[in-house]
């Protein structure tokens, strides 16, 4: 257990080291000019703190991001609008509908790809097409359509999740679903079993290492999704609404805090669906 865990502490003290030797490079112009104007001359280590300790930083050091992180994670009431905790419940609300929503999809399009020729040649091209059109360029439309519709709040940003997190499901469904080979087939139409008993005995346990790595992609995907979709409503709550408002005012460390609260909260999610998988294929058999 030790063992394994010194590659892992070594590649991240190496992103540390290289995360504030970054932040010394793009934070010392502004330090250098504030000290050429004061007429003083900053020695190496004054320099090194200057960049370090910046209120609106180009790139903020990690420490500095860390102090954001707790004051808006654990100094502050999860009700109120600067905690973090309260912005990402508003993104994983919709990122869970969507993601809900595009399991459900994928998985009946895989269904009818695997089952119906016509499905096969005229849908999946189309599948595939549908991910070639930018989220930012659809979000937009997306939002308008449904809020004529007189749909507007949680589901609108859902729909876009959906949108992105249906796709990894239906490729590998359509993977799994085919997995089992010739000769599993005929022992089963042997056995004189009927398309649904082919279904539920051996396709549907087949694809089940499928369906969870497939999960796994459309989690991340859809929270991507929930966040993208509070950026064109200008949202006041959520992950993409801090990220916003860093942006607006120059708020650089915000915005680093938002970006490391979304990807704790994906590795979060992606880590119980892991764990989901391990119960699931354990009991069937397929650990």
């Amino acid at each position: 257990m030790r063992q394994s865990l010194i590659p892992v502490l070594t590649i991240v003290a190496a992103i540390f080291a290289l995360w504030y030797a970054a932040a010394v490079w793009l934070n010392a112009p502004w330090a250098l000019d504030v000290a050429a104007r004061g007429d003083q001359e900053l020695s190496v280590t004054e320099l090194v703190s200057a960049t370090w300790s910046q209120d609106k930083p180009k790139l903020p050091a990690p420490h500095q991001v860390a102090v954001e992180l707790y004051d808006t994670v654990i100094d502050k009431k999860i009700t109120s609008k600067r905690s973090l905790v309260y912005h990402s419940w508003i993104t994983l609300s919709a990122t869970l509908l969507g993601f809900a929503l595009g399991t459900v999809l994928g998985f009946a399009l895989a269904i009818g790809i695997v089952y119906n020729r016509v499905m096969d040649k005229s849908v999946m091209p189309w599948v595939i097409a549908s991910q070639t059109v930018p989220i930012l360029a659809i979000a937009p439309m997306i939002i308008v359509v449904l809020n004529a519709m007189g749909l507007s709040g949680l589901l609108p940003k859902a729909m876009i999740s959906m949108y992105l997190s249906f796709f990894p499901v239906v490729v590998g469904m359509v993977k799994g679903l085919r997995s089992p080979d010739a000769m599993q087939l005929d022992q089963m139409r042997t056995w004189n079993a009927g398309a649904a008993q082919e279904f539920l005995k051996l396709r549907l346990p087949s694809s089940m290492p499928y369906l969870f790595t497939s999960m796994k992609i459309a989690m991340a995907a859809s929270l991507v999704g929930a966040i993208v979709g509070e950026l064109p409503t200008g949202a006041v709550a959520g992950l993409g609404a801090r990220l916003l408002a860093g942006s607006y005012y120059g708020q650089t460390i915000q915005i680093w805090s938002a970006l490391l609260m979304a990807a704790v909260l994906a590795a979060v999610m992606v880590g119980l669906i892991g764990v989901l998988q391990r119960v699931v294929l354990k009991r069937m058999g397929m650990a």
